[in-house]
């Protein structure tokens, strides 16, 4: 196991009608911007329960983050955050106003030109203004951990960035509000935490012993879960067992001290940014072409996966790493979610644009081993059509 540092100072409130510790989480006298996403918020009673809860402090609000929050659209909320003297930032939603919310808190201090934060993965950022998340749509992690993506839409580009002073403060998870969301989020919630424990567990052994059977029992746990929850999208219990799957996915405890492989992401972000494919659905499309592209390099771990996670004991080597991925696409499908870029009328036309704008980025060298150049990109998406 490699060496460590593990910190993560966001206080986790968990189960339903938990919305009310918005009144103690808050300051007293803070002035509160609340971001919001399209109107479910609205039309559910979420945003009049974090009303009430809020009580007598005094909060305007902010609508319209993208799915993929837009620079164009935070750099709206920078300038009502300054306007207002705002100096408490709320998320409500999922993943992509939470991640929004994060570069809000940034760059609303920021000295310079907040794509800049972008550009450096936040190696740039010394303050940030304090803020909270209620969520309603569990799949990201960004609820636990100090990690945003924003897309510029003008420039076609999606990038990263974190930085420990963008950790929330605090995140609300009530399992009960997810259950309006639509069946096609809560499957993108599903693989969106499948793919995360992936890149940090579908590496080579470092004999870290606790990680790897945290991140199996987490596997197996969406495994099991994830066609019961579109079977029974009622059942609280289900809900609330995803809902802490995708949160612990991503809060830094299954990643210290192990190696990690962020290339299907990376590559699913250029997917997104230009041809507007759910975050989720890049994943499932580029994660099962990866593993069979980079197999040899990853030949121990994907064994243990085939064994501990799917229990495939019969066949060769090669056969069990073969049927694990097999499994892994079938899961992806039997999720509703695509696997293959010809579902979204993409053909060899999108593998050329997704490799000049990974060239642009400078995303020539990616994986646990920094051996995924633009060639290998090639291959793993050239499989994926």
């Amino acid at each position: 196991m490699f060496n460590f540092d593990y910190y993560n100072p966001t206080r986790i409130s968990f189960g339903a009608g938990k919305i009310q510790d918005l009144d103690k989480l808050v300051p007293q006298d803070a002035k509160v911007l609340v971001l919001l996403g399209g109107s479910s918020a609205r039309k559910t009673g979420t945003l009049d329960e974090v009303k009430r809860a809020l009580g007598q402090r005094e909060s305007l609000e902010f609508s319209g983050i993208e799915p993929n929050p837009s620079y164009e659209t935070l750099m709206q909320a920078v300038a009502l955050v300054k306007a207002q003297q705002i100096d408490f930032l709320l998320a409500v939603g999922g993943g992509s106003v939470i991640d929004g919310t994060k570069f809000v808190a940034a760059a609303a201090m920021f000295d310079g030109e907040p794509w800049d934060i972008l550009l450096n993965w936040g190696a740039n950022v010394t303050q940030a203004m304090p803020f909270g998340s209620v969520l309603t749509l569990p799949a990201t992690g960004s609820e636990m951990n100090n990690a945003s993506v924003v897309t510029h839409k003008a420039l076609k580009a999606k990038l990263p960035f974190r930085n420990d002073l963008v950790y929330p403060q605090f995140s609300i998870l009530d399992p009960t509000k997810t259950f309006t969301l639509p069946e096609r989020q809560v499957a993108n919630g599903v693989v969106d935490a499948f793919v995360h424990i992936t890149e940090q567990y579908l590496t080579y052994p470092v004999n870290a012993a606790v990680q790897d059977r945290f991140a199996e029992g987490l596997l197996q746990t969406l495994i099991e879960l994830g066609p019961q929850v579109l079977r029974n999208p009622g059942d609280y219990d289900i809900r609330a067992n995803l809902m802490w799957v995708a949160t612990t996915a991503l809060n830094g405890t299954l990643g210290t001290g192990v190696p990690h492989d962020w290339a299907t992401h990376m590559i699913g972000h250029e997917l997104t940014a230009l041809y507007d494919i759910d975050h989720a659905r890049t994943l499932a499309l580029v994660l099962p072409a990866l593993l069979t592209v980079t197999q040899a390099k990853k030949r121990e771990k994907l064994l243990q996966y085939a064994s501990r996670v799917w229990h495939i004991t019969d066949g060769s080597d090669d056969d069990k790493i073969a049927a694990a991925i097999d499994n892994t696409r079938n899961f992806f499908e039997a999720m509703g979610i695509a696997t293959h870029l010809s579902a979204y009328n993409l053909g060899a036309e999108a593998v050329d644009a997704v490799i000049a704008q990974l060239q642009a980025h400078g995303m020539v060298a990616l994986g646990e081993h920094q051996d995924v150049d633009l060639a290998m990109s090639r291959d793993i998406l050239t499989l994926a059509l």
